[in-house]
């Protein structure tokens, strides 16, 4: 299992300082949610803030873009050190030409659903794409509640990379602690996204994590 820890919700008062937490505390890529205040309600950062994010951890960086017209920022973050771009397939009418540049700059390239968004939106993608990431709450916060209503989206998911020639990996993010995780690595995930279940954990970060692994 694969944790990338969503820096949405650390303290960026302790930046530096809680970013080598997370590495202590075993975490294998960095989570950045990227929003516009467009494509979801709420606004975040910007490629500027990654070479920060690197220079601090030289873990691999995991972007999640959630945003209007992604194509127009493909390069900027790629250049910025994203190791894994990540765009939605819902509003997105050119998503397999935005994909194919995501990996004409090296980047590992992923599509995402949002929870209303149904399978059959990527079959055509699974070709094209090294990861697909399933929305377990609607995109746009931090904190929210899982909605179990999307496992058996997951297991289809899951089927189908298994019957592909792909090697393609399955992203969770949304809600994810010590309470939903078994659930949802039974589903077949192998890369799940945390925020608030290990920098708001209660004993710290790397309980927040070990909490996790040790489900």
């Amino acid at each position: 299992m694969i944790i990338s820890s969503s820096i949405i919700s650390l303290d960026f008062l302790s930046f530096e300082e809680e970013l080598k937490r997370t590495v202590q505390a075993g975490i294998d890529w960095l989570h950045i949610d990227v929003m516009d205040g467009l494509f979801v309600p709420n606004i975040t950062i910007g490629p500027m803030f990654l070479p920060f994010c690197k220079k601090a951890t030289n873990l691999p960086l995991d972007v999640h873009l959630m945003i209007n017209h992604p194509e127009r920022h493909i390069e900027a973050f790629a250049k910025a050190s994203a190791d894994h771009i990540s765009i939605h397939i819902e509003n997105n009418p050119n998503v397999l030409r935005t994909i194919q540049q995501i990996k004409e700059f090296d980047c590992k390239a992923g599509i995402v659903l949002n929870p209303a968004t149904p399978v059959e939106s990527i079959i055509e993608l699974l070709p094209f794409v090294d990861m697909i990431l399933v929305m377990t709450v609607n995109p746009g916060f931090s904190g929210q509640k899982f909605l179990p209503e999307m496992l058996p989206k997951i297991n289809t998911i899951r089927k189908l990379i298994d019957q592909s020639t792909q090697k393609i990996l399955l992203q969770v993010d949304g809600g994810i602690n010590k309470d939903t995780i078994k659930s949802v690595i039974e589903a077949g995930a192998d890369v799940i996204v945390a925020a608030t279940a290990i920098y708001k954990y209660p004993q710290g970060i790397k309980a927040g994590v070990d909490a996790l692994r040790n489900f």
